[in-house]
């Protein structure tokens, strides 16, 4: 990924919490047929820090699981917020006509090794993690869980997926907030797509200006 230095967000901590807010990422492996992505839901292993780890799941129909090997490359990719940029936001373009249009986002970029998981207890285990953390999102005064169905339909269910771990040995995160542009363009175009109710990006454009949202 090509990175300039103003872009670059280095912050673990920040790359974790960008992962957990925006799960879905796009996993690209270099199988037998050349590229492949498949899109999975991750969660962050937090009870294993060293070296750190993403979990997954995919289906037992996916050739994915077989194709791949332990150990094998991986690249999963995160994407956040995202926002089309107008030069007419920017005041700078109105007094020297010298601004063209671009696309502001913010991605993460997590490389590791790849690992099959074909065991039961591991694959129930990530099953569980991601419907306590998703469900508990929806607001829901009953989130649904596990136990809301018989034993067997959810061993006949789990059966039918295999699981999947990214050891990780690099995150990289490009956070393209406008950082090389005057700090009155980069305000003004926060503002102009917080009107447009893109509040995520807008305010993660005012932090980079210590505006807090």
């Amino acid at each position: 990924m090509y990175l300039p230095n103003h872009f670059d967000e280095a912050r673990e901590e920040e790359l974790l919490r960008t992962v957990a807010a925006h799960p879905l990422g796009a996993l690209v492996v270099n199988g037998p047929n050349g590229l492949d992505a498949n899109h999975v839901p991750f969660l962050v292993d937090e009870a294993n820090k060293s070296p750190r780890r993403l979990l997954a799941h995919v289906a037992r129909a996916n050739p994915l699981w077989k194709e791949a090997k332990d150990g094998d490359e991986a690249l999963v990719i995160f994407r956040a917020d995202d926002a089309y940029i107008s030069p007419n936001w920017y005041p700078s373009k109105h007094d020297f006509h010298k601004q063209v249009p671009t696309w502001n986002y913010r991605v993460v970029h997590v490389h590791g090794k790849l690992n099959i998981k074909d065991d039961e207890r591991f694959v129930r285990g990530v099953v569980a993690r991601l419907t306590r953390t998703h469900e508990g999102q929806t607001g829901s005064p009953r989130p649904w869980k596990m136990t809301d169905s018989s034993p067997e339909y959810i061993d006949h269910m789990l059966s039918a997926i295999v699981g999947i771990e990214i050891e990780v040995t690099r995150m990289v995160g490009k956070w393209k907030l406008s950082q090389n542009k005057e700090e009155r363009d980069r305000i003004n175009a926060a503002e102009e797509l917080s009107k447009r109710g893109e509040q995520a990006i807008s305010g993660a454009m005012l932090d980079t200006v210590g505006l807090k949202s």
